[in-house]
């Protein structure tokens, strides 16, 4: 039986489906004051003005260019482009060298989806921007969507490696099999990010009570932490980084072998703190206009992210 917060998650990840929804959010008045809170911006110059300011407060950032489920080849394409663009725009801005900002990929956005080829259109894609990545001296991190899409992303992550072995992982703690994924890529090198998961997934396939999937977290989390990997812990709960510390301390992790990363717009001075006590700490940092299917998930992650908009609705509408 889902408890509230699960109700509320279930109605809101169904809400980012609902193109007459979609529609009234996006031509609310209010709704860009509130998406600024959550997204860096529309363009390329928005999003590396964002990150040049994190850079500034010592966090690093990994940068979203916002999209995903492309069904045409030209859209998948204009995606690679806007990526390839971006990352000039960061090394221009002296952002890449040293991975102080990175991209994260999602493989539909670059056509995974595509009838046919599209497999293999997604893997040519996310090759060259890793190419020009690489040259820039920064990462890249294939971002990980729902459960019908773990394996394909990770025979993909696999084919790419073999050229440019940084480039990252993300598993959902959420999903029955992570545990297992994180003892294949706790190797040597892999860089892998460790999330709850925000994707409306069945029982059979994923933890759905709140702590059930705070428990399933913590078992991935050890396993990522006692390995010679490079784990990025994404949470913004306040215990889970407690624990990675711990974690860290009993391992006797250097800072540099781990980081923490939470989302742009989200405990701006938890983040600000993790940063000046010394610790690695990156931005997850999203721009462009497909933003809805963002915000939806965001607020289904997390309640207040929820009444911070219907505040904002209420005293702005």
């Amino acid at each position: 039986m889902l408890d509230p917060s699960g109700v509320l998650r279930q109605g809101l990840m169904q809400l980012a489906k609902s193109g007459r929804m979609r529609d009234l959010i996006e031509r609310a008045p209010v709704s860009r004051d509130v998406v600024r809170r959550f997204v860096a911006g529309d363009s390329t110059g928005d999003v590396v003005r964002v990150a040049t300011e994190l850079d500034l407060t010592g966090r690093t950032s990994t940068i979203d260019h916002l999209g995903e489920d492309t069904l045409d080849l030209r859209q998948a394409q204009a995606t690679r482009d806007a990526y390839l663009a971006l990352l000039a725009a960061l090394s221009d801005a002296g952002l890449t060298q040293g991975g102080k900002a990175e991209v994260s990929l999602k493989l539909s956005a670059l056509g995974q989806a595509l009838p046919g080829d599209g497999a293999k259109i997604a893997l040519d894609h996310a090759r060259e921007i890793c190419q020009v990545a690489t040259d820039a001296g920064t990462t890249v991190t294939l971002d990980m969507e729902d459960h019908t899409t773990t394996d394909a992303t990770l025979e993909t992550l696999s084919e790419v490696r073999q050229d440019f072995p940084s480039v990252g992982a993300v598993l959902q703690a959420y999903l029955h099999r992570t545990e297992a994924d994180c003892r294949d890529l706790a190797y040597e090198g892999s860089r892998v990010r460790l999330c709850k998961g925000a994707y409306d997934e069945p029982d059979s396939v994923a933890f759905r009570d709140k702590d059930d999937v705070d428990r399933a977290f913590v078992r991935c989390l050890k396993v990522l932490m006692a390995g010679p990997g490079y784990p990025m812990i994404a949470s913004h709960d306040p215990r889970l980084v407690e624990i990675t510390g711990a974690l860290a301390h009993k391992h006797d992790r250097a800072s540099d072998t781990y980081e923490y990363q939470m989302l742009y717009g989200i405990r701006p001075e938890e983040q600000k703190r993790i940063a000046d006590r010394g610790d690695h700490m990156r931005v997850y940092l999203p721009y462009g206009q497909e933003w809805y299917g963002y915000l939806m998930r965001r607020m289904a992650e997390r309640p207040a992210n929820t009444m911070f908009f219907l505040r904002s609705l209420a005293t702005k509408g």
